[in-house]
């Protein structure tokens, strides 16, 4: 249906007249028409009567939700844009709106210059898709940092494009060593925050009395060794992007904590009775099921509805196919740049090593051996005897099931540690435990490299 006039035309669909209102005067101010609607029905009406190119609904309304209005839209308008708007973000609703259709997502209250932005991020997408620029085959994952080429890694690189239009929280989610913060950083460098700050915290490697302090920074004299007052990550992030990794590792206290700075947009530092704005847009990642620890009442409901209105799984490794090799290639040029080095090539029979070997560490330590296969390897051809033991086969190793559990642990603990070049840190994190435990478990049978 072709509009009957040069001005973009706008619903606002609200249960509440005083939000109407507001919503009419203020787009109105901008130059758009805009019409209204108290109800589902109404809105119903006007679309079937009126060339509209935006829908901004409200999620909670009597009768027929701001839900089934989106997805009404979605099936019998495919010229229009939709943008919800609500006041309970941490309800499941929000994320399936999203899911559902909606391109941006406001949380009452929002500022005329939320309102503004988001209204003309929907409107621009609208006319891309007009204009046919929508057609485009979607970015390869190396536009955006990534390396890869398979199907897996497509829908990951798609993920990421989309994230970059809206402000929205994201939840990212994969195995240790499988690209999180790569992924993250992708989405912060190629948004319209680009020029901030990326702030990476590791909540896992913060000691938990520590981390309010280091999240929100403290006054002077606020606990025992506090001599100067000091601003937190939060502060260090506003106008940027801060990415919270192991946020499943953070207690329960912190969460409320973090559930509060992400509805209100706002932070208070220790010590202080004072809270203080920040504009910080946040990405969150797990290797971790959150939904499995909300059932166990480890990690708040709210605060994954909260974290969890984009999510972008990343895929394992071992299920990358060829991404494999491209990413081997790429590992073997950067570290022989670094040394100044030739490049080496591995054989035909090494690189199907590495592509049937399962890498519990992902992509982290695919490029810890390769890095040490370059170092330590003289000629410019690197075979399968050059490879780390526990890629390579073994007779003596068998079937493996006359040996003991503790055998086994202890061999694939060493073999791990020795692709890592000894490495303890690293070696924890693709077993899937902390450095304590993996000292303790070295005591009785220490590592060749140490």
């Amino acid at each position: 249906m072709a509009s009957s006039s040069d001005k973009e035309q706008i619903l606002v669909v609200d249960d509440a007249p005083e939000t109407l209102e507001v919503l009419q005067r203020n787009l109105a101010s901008k130059g758009y028409r805009v019409f209204t609607a108290p109800g589902v029905t109404e809105a119903i009406h006007i679309l079937d009567a009126t060339a509209v190119d935006l829908v901004i609904t409200d999620l909670k309304m009597p009768k027929i939700s701001g839900l089934d209005l989106i997805r009404h839209v979605r099936e019998n308008f495919k010229d229009t844009e939709v943008m919800m708007i609500t006041g309970y973000p941490s309800i499941g609703g929000a994320v399936e709106a999203v899911r559902s259709g909606a391109e941006d997502y406001l949380v009452k209250p929002f500022t005329d210059d939320e309102l503004f932005s988001a209204v003309s991020r929907a409107l621009d997408k609208l006319h891309m898709r007009r204009s046919g620029s929508d057609q485009l085959p979607p970015p390869l994952p190396t536009q955006l940092g990534m390396i890869g080429e398979s199907e897996a890694m497509k829908k990951v690189s798609v993920a990421i494009s989309k994230a970059t239009t809206t402000l929205a929280t994201v939840l990212i989610t994969g195995e240790s060593g499988s690209g999180k913060e790569l992924v993250a950083r992708a989405i912060h460098y190629n948004s319209p925050r680009a020029s901030a700050s990326f702030v990476p915290v590791n909540c896992g490697g913060i000691p938990e009395e520590l981390l309010e302090s280091e999240l929100f920074g403290h006054l002077k004299g606020a606990f025992t060794g506090a001599t100067e007052t000091r601003a937190g990550f939060f502060q260090t992030a506003d106008g940027g992007t801060i990415f919270l990794d192991e946020v499943s590792e953070t207690s329960l206290g912190m969460q409320v904590k973090l559930l509060r700075v992400l509805q209100d947009k706002e932070v208070c530092m220790v010590g202080s009775s004072r809270t203080r704005k920040v504009d910080v847009r946040i990405l969150a990642a797990t290797n971790k099921d959150l939904q499995a620890l909300v059932k166990k009442e480890a990690f708040r409901q709210d605060l994954y509805f909260r974290l969890n209105i984009i999510s972008i799984d990343i895929p394992p490794l071992r299920e990358r196919g060829d991404d494999i090799l491209l990413l081997t290639n790429h590992f073997t040029a950067k570290f022989a740049k670094e040394l100044g080095k030739p490049v080496p090539h591995f054989s035909e029979n090494a690189l199907e090593v590495l592509r049937n070997y399962h890498w519990p560490g992902n992509v982290r330590e695919l490029e810890n051996v390769v890095q040490r296969l370059v170092v330590m390897t003289e000629g410019e051809l690197i075979e399968v005897p050059d490879l780390p033991s526990l890629m390579r086969f073994s007779a003596l190793r068998g079937s493996g099931l006359d040996r003991t559990l503790a055998e086994v642990e202890t061999e694939y603990i060493h073999n791990v540690l020795e692709s890592v070049g000894g490495n303890k840190t690293r070696a924890a994190v693709i077993l899937g435990i902390d450095r304590k435990t993996l000292r303790e478990k070295l005591k009785d049978f220490p590592s060749p490299i140490d």
